[in-house]
Parts: C-alpha cells; sequence; structure tokens
C-alpha cells in the first residue's frame, strides 16, 4: 500500500517567546496556519526502511534527518506497527522558518497511523519528542500553539488568507534558529498556562490588527542574524496591495498578506522577476 500525505509550509501568524526553561527549551504561544505549498511524501507500507528525498531542495538535506529519527521512535514504541520506506519531494526550502521538515516528519506519523489504525501508539508524544513544530503539524490545521509546541488547540473559523511566501535562498547560516533565540533577553519560564481564547475573526481585517499587535518576537533578532530579511521585508512592503508583511517563525522566509489571489499572484510575479535568486510563491493560507 502506497499513501501519499501533503507536508504543507507551516507559518506563524504570530509569535511571543515567554520565556527559557532550565533544559534549554523556550516556552510560547503562536497562532500557525498551514499554506497550500508543501512538500509531497509518499509512504510505502511494508516495504524495507529507508528515506529517500528527490526534488529540487532535496540536495540541501545531508546524512539523516528528521524522518529517520521518526520511524526508530515509531518502531520503539511499538515494535508490531507495520513500517516502510519514504519518498519525498523536496519542494519546500530547508531551514526556512516554515517547517518543512518538521511537515515531513508529521506526515509520515499520519501515513504510518493510517496503515496502522489499531495501533495505540503515543503519537502525539512521539510528535512532541522530534520537535517543536512537529505537534502542530501532525493536526496539519489552523492552531494556536503554546508551552514549548506540545500544547495546541484548534483556531477554527480563521479567514483564509491570499498571500506571498519569499525566502531569500541560502541566507540562513548553520545554527539560525539557535542564534536568533541567543538574542533574547528572556527570564527563566514559569509554569506554563492556559492562553486566554482566541477572539472571533469576522474578517481579514481583524485578523491582521490581531497579527499587528501580537507580531513575532523574533523577528529583530531575526534581521540581526540573517540581514537580508530586511531587504525581503522592505521588498514586500513596497509591492502595490500589501497590507501586511510578517517573518515566519525565526526566518528567513517572510510573508505579505494581500486582499486577493489576483494581487497575490501578481506580487508573486513581480517580487521574482526582480528577485530570481529568492524561492516565491503565492499561496493561501488556512483550511
Amino acid at each position: 500500500m502506497t499513501i501519499t500525505e501533503r507536508a504543507r509550509a507551516k507559518i506563524n501568524l504570530t509569535l511571543r517567546v515567554l520565556g527559557r526553561r532550565a533544559d534549554g527549551y523556550h516556552t510560547l504561544e503562536s497562532l500557525i496556519v498551514f499554506a497550500d505549498v508543501g512538500d509531497d511524501v509518499r509512504f510505502h507500507s511494508g516495504a524495507p526502511t529507508a528515506v529517500r528525498m528527490h526534488g529540487r531542495f532535496a540536495e540541501a538535506i545531508a546524512g539523516g534527518n528528521l524522518i529517520d529519527t521518526a520511524l526508530a521512535r515509531l518502531a520503539a514504541a511499538d515494535p508490531e506497527l507495520t513500517l516502510g520506506s519514504v519518498e519525498v519531494e523536496k519542494l519546500l526550502p530547508i531551514a526556512a522558518g516554515i517547517g518543512g521538515g518538521s511537515a515531513d516528519a508529521a506526515a509520515v506519523l499520519r501515513a504510518v497511523r493510517r496503515v496502522n489504525p489499531e495501533s495505540v501508539a503515543p503519537w502525539d508524544d512521539i510528535a512532541a519528542r522530534l520537535g517543536a513544530d512537529v505537534t502542530v503539524c501532525l493536526a496539519n490545521r489552523s492552531s494556536f500553539v503554546w508551552g514549548v509546541g506540545e500544547r495546541i488547540a484548534p483556531a477554527e473559523g480563521l479567514p483564509l488568507l491570499h498571500a506571498v511566501l519569499v525566502c531569500p535562498m541560502g541566507a540562513a547560516p548553520m545554527g539560525k534558529t539557535r542564534a536568533v533565540f541567543s538574542q533574547l533577553s528572556l527570564s527563566p519560564a514559569g509554569p506554563t498556562v492556559d492562553p486566554e481564547p482566541l477572539p472571533r475573526f469576522t474578517d481579514v481585517a481583524g485578523l491582521i490588527d490581531y497579527m499587528r499587535s501580537i507580531g513575532n518576537d523574533l523577528n529583530a533578532p531575526a534581521l540581526a542574524v540573517t540581514p537580508v530579511c530586511a531587504e525581503v521585508e522592505a521588498a514586500l512592503k513596497a509591492v502595490t496591495g500589501c497590507l501586511y508583511v510578517a517573518l515566519s517563525g525565526a526566518g528567513p522566509t517572510s510573508f505579505g498578506i494581500f486582499a486577493d489571489a489576483d494581487s497575490a499572484r501578481a506580487a508573486a510575479a513581480s517580487l521574482q522577476a526582480q528577485h530570481p535568486e529568492w524561492w516565491v510563491a503565492p499561496v493561501v493560507l488556512g483550511e
């Protein structure tokens, strides 16, 4: 049996970093949505366990990856699971702040779960131990996330957003995320408490107002570590019709919000023509 899952790009519409735990993990709050672009993950159940990468960005991945770790932890959690081989068409840029590796691992978890519907493997626990974004990528729906990424609640009723994603290729240095977080002056994290419920958003303007009021605590640190992010933000803001610009996660991918699909496609075409070295994608964000 072959199962195909789309590992969609994860976008942080907002991101607050609340503190640093004694174990080095950071507590946060983030409103996360998914784009209609992603990697294609094919799981061949019963085949010898192996992972093959191909596609535009496959060559940027060297050695083992999060999918290998996910398969190993699944086998340890439930030796009776039917596992298999994985093929990934890598269409999302690497280390881009849009959760590509986390989304791939989560897609494999979903595929294995579909093949093994009777298994009582601790799917959410395995996801949480793989990385901060894997739990929400496993859920694969708009969510509000808190704690160290392991606590999520569905963010229902969000308006769809027409957007353009822009990643300046080759901009992210090794260890970029750690370097970005190290720029923050943080207090020790206190006990994790449930956040206030999200407001009800009746239109795009209301959601943008909320996004602007919260922002992304990693924006300034990311600009310090990867200065080209400022050029990307400026280019997006300069495009006709752009309503709002922000950084996703620790970057270097930024996103701009537009009123409709035609405006987003026109903006993407203009940006790609001006900067052919950048990865540019017009997308819809949300369910």
